[in-house]
């Protein structure tokens, strides 16, 4: 947890950091020979001491920075991975304005970042995990295959929610990370929000291709959309009507709908 402080109003960035080496440490194994061994330990503390060198810096950077760290004193490495996933935290408001020192954690979703580094290149890549969305209309799902084991009934009018995990791959390092994640992920949302669905497949190559056509510095994504299902609940036993306005939501079980798209 890093807070940045600015007199009375702080800044935030809550991160939980991995670090992976790959290398030539066959004789840590076969021999118990340690010579070449950085402790996990040391990983940890180099952490800590880079963060508090670079306070405030975006998840892709900081992860950079340890990477180039981790090359350049361990002569064994031949590829360090660094996973970073920032938990998102929100001001409270107290009345017109924002509280500047006390925060509300913004739900589930969280904010992805991956450096994998070699000694010839670098792949940074950022993401979105556990973004729970929802629209409430301009989603069908109809038309499709038939046998004699289905019981689902075909629609024009649903609800189509879903808890959206998206990576997405950086043509290069020159990116201000920050400023790109946003756009991505604003972009993720609109393109959801304005679309005419046939089916979350539908849906999810839309969005995609959304990013590609409108954030030019990203080259590749990954989504995954669970289909989180609200069925219209049968209100005839009651003497009642459902005029599709109640529902039962149900995590379990439910399709998972992913693909990766590339320019």
């Amino acid at each position: 947890m890093e807070v940045s402080r600015h007199g009375d109003r702080h800044d935030l960035r809550d991160l939980t950091v991995g670090i992976r080496f790959e290398g030539d440490y066959d004789d840590a194994y076969s021999e118990g020979d340690n010579s070449g061994v950085l402790p996990t330990d040391t990983m940890k503390n180099t952490i800590y001491a880079l963060a508090a060198r670079h306070l405030g810096a975006e998840p892709e950077a900081l992860g950079l920075e340890l990477s180039r760290h981790f090359l350049a004193r361990n002569p064994r490495l031949h590829r360090v991975h660094i996973g970073l996933t920032e938990h998102l935290w929100g001001r409270i408001p107290t009345g017109e304005r924002q509280h500047g020192q006390a925060f509300l954690r913004q739900g589930p979703e969280i904010r992805l970042a991956a450096i994998t580094a070699e000694r010839d290149r670098t792949i940074v890549e950022a993401g979105v995990a556990d973004l729970v969305i929802l629209k409430s209309s301009r989603s069908a799902f109809a038309g499709f295959l038939h046998d004699e084991f289905t019981t689902l009934l075909e629609t024009g009018d649903r609800i189509l929610a879903t808890s959206l995990s998206a990576t997405w791959r950086y043509a290069d390092l020159d990116v201000e990370f920050g400023t790109a994640w946003r756009a991505v992920r604003r972009t993720l949302l609109e393109s959801f929000a304005a679309h005419d669905s046939r089916s979350v497949q539908h849906t999810l190559h839309a969005m995609g291709q959304a990013v590609l056509d409108n954030v030019i510095f990203v080259d590749s994504i990954h989504l995954v959309m669970p289909n989180r299902h609200h069925l219209p609940v049968d209100l005839s036993v009651f003497g009642l009507e459902n005029r599709n306005e109640i529902f039962v939501a149900t995590d379990e079980p439910h399709g998972l709908i992913e693909a990766t798209m590339v320019r």
